[in-house]
């Protein structure tokens, strides 16, 4: 039996027939785009004072279309607007209430724009609260990184190159470079949200509207700071987009990265921290496990975060001017981003917070424990007159030399060192101790107390205080 069509109300009269059901199906987004009904609102408020102010409809007609609008909202807070299917999306949702509200004056309200318009200001208002709060996530981040750095000054941990054992550092150290890292993602977040920050309303379906609408009305009213000045780009524009999922993707990264060091140092070889039982989970078969399932999580949905990257750039890459309904495929895909690096940020925050506890005495034995201060031997020697490249030749051959006898550099006893080469006197154990290492690293940016202590301070001044807390993100 052949599927019903729906009713083809929607649609002015070149159409005869409703959608084939599956078709209508296929075809809606209120299952989603229902995300972006306060925006929608928001926009919708603007445009119809807008329309008052410019004369296109008087200010008594558009002061029932805010209030009825205002109502629309109210009725969504109590629960009691459930747009369905039939709707297809949230702006014919939102029109379709209106009018059932007020009458044909609803009606008025789509004159001089387009969804076409209408969806990209919707979408861009959307994101713009999003990346605020992606930013109150990092800076969450970052001052977890800050207050555990703030208490490993003096803790030791080795340093790794190709993930071999390279140099002793501080510990704040390793955690500040993430700190870093987050403060570039800070910096791209800020600058995407000024490309985003600009708005499309009134460019209508393409190219613009014969209704003597003022677009810089409605952008000064919802807090754009600029309009598009062509209206085919204003209205098939989503380079914001992948840039904003660029910028989380790059957020992600250095969350992985943070995640992969976690994992090997829960782990029983590495043994450098502790996973407390807050953010840990145990086996379903071993009972003696402690799983590190949070930077597990995060280091897989990073794949999320770039899947939905690599899918907007092929989407948009092949799409002709202006706008095509593939468009539609660009929500879904900034609703998960948005929300997985949320989750991401708030779960990293929590381990760093009360997930995990270092172990400094272990880290100390690590970093006693090794070659990493064969580099400060060889200095030893360049401070002493020797060229580098015979010293590192020198301490290559020592290292070789130890290795076939079982004894760290440490062990060596003082005329075994002059044996080597007479410039070496009784101060070489003392040099080389790690924490003689790490403090003698005084080079701006590098790993000695003294430096650490000033990255510090500047890291604890560019945070500034804590704020107040802020609505989550969307």
């Amino acid at each position: 039996m052949a599927a019903q069509a729906s009713q083809p109300a929607r649609w002015s009269d070149r159409f005869e027939e409703g959608l084939h059901p599956a078709i209508e199906r296929f075809n809606a987004s209120i299952g989603f785009d229902i995300t972006l009904l306060q925006q929608d609102l928001d926009a919708s408020i603007a445009h119809a004072r807008m329309l008052g102010r410019c004369g296109v409809i008087s200010v008594a007609e558009a002061d029932q279309l805010i209030a009825a609008l205002e109502t629309v909202r109210t009725e969504a807070a109590e629960g009691h607007f459930r747009p369905g299917l039939e709707d297809e999306d949230v702006h014919f949702a939102v029109e379709h209430r209106l009018i059932a509200l007020i009458g044909p004056l609803g009606k008025k309200l789509h004159t001089g724009r387009s969804r076409n318009d209408q969806v990209g200001t919707d979408l861009r208002l959307w994101l713009r609260q999003a990346i605020d709060g992606l930013d109150a996530g990092l800076r969450r981040f970052q001052q977890a990184l800050l207050d555990q750095a703030d208490s490993h000054l003096h803790t030791l941990i080795p340093g790794y190159t190709h993930l071999q054992r390279a140099q002793p550092l501080s510990l704040a150290h390793h955690l500040l470079a993430y700190v870093e890292m987050a403060e570039r993602d800070r910096q791209r977040l800020a600058d995407v949200r000024g490309r985003v920050n600009i708005s499309p309303l009134g460019a209508a379906a393409l190219a613009g509207t014969p209704v003597p609408i003022d677009r810089r009305l409605t952008a000064n009213d919802l807090g754009f700071e600029a309009i598009y000045a062509n209206s085919l780009d204003a209205v098939s524009d989503r380079d914001f987009a992948v840039e904003f999922s660029a910028a989380a993707s790059l957020i992600l990264v250095h969350l992985s990265r943070l995640s992969e060091e976690v994992i090997l140092w829960a782990s029983e070889e590495f043994g450098f921290v502790r996973l407390t039982d807050r953010c840990a989970t145990g086996s379903s078969l071993m009972p003696q496990k402690k799983n590190p399932d949070v930077p597990e999580l995060v280091r897989g949905k990073a794949g999320r975060v770039f899947g939905h990257l690599m899918g907007l750039l092929t989407m948009i890459k092949g799409l002709p001017l202006a706008y095509n309904k593939d468009f539609q495929e660009d929500k879904e895909a900034l609703f998960d981003v948005v929300r997985t690096t949320a989750d991401c940020l708030e779960a990293m925050a929590i381990l760093l917070e009360e997930g995990i506890r270092f172990r400094p005495e272990r880290l100390e034995q690590a970093v006693a424990a090794d070659f990493s201060n064969a580099t400060d031997v060889a200095d030893y020697l360049v401070a002493r007159g020797v060229p580098f490249r015979e010293a590192y030749q020198l301490v290559g051959g020592l290292v070789k030399t130890c290795l076939s006898e079982g004894l760290l550099l440490k062990d060596l006893p003082l005329e075994r060192w002059r044996e080597l080469h007479p410039a070496f006197e009784a101060d070489i154990h003392a040099a080389i101790e790690p924490r003689q290492v790490v403090a003698a690293r005084r080079s701006e940016g590098g790993t000695g107390f003294e430096r650490v202590a000033e990255q510090l301070q500047r890291c604890r001044e560019r945070l500034g205080p804590q704020p107040e807390p802020q609505a989550p993100a969307p």
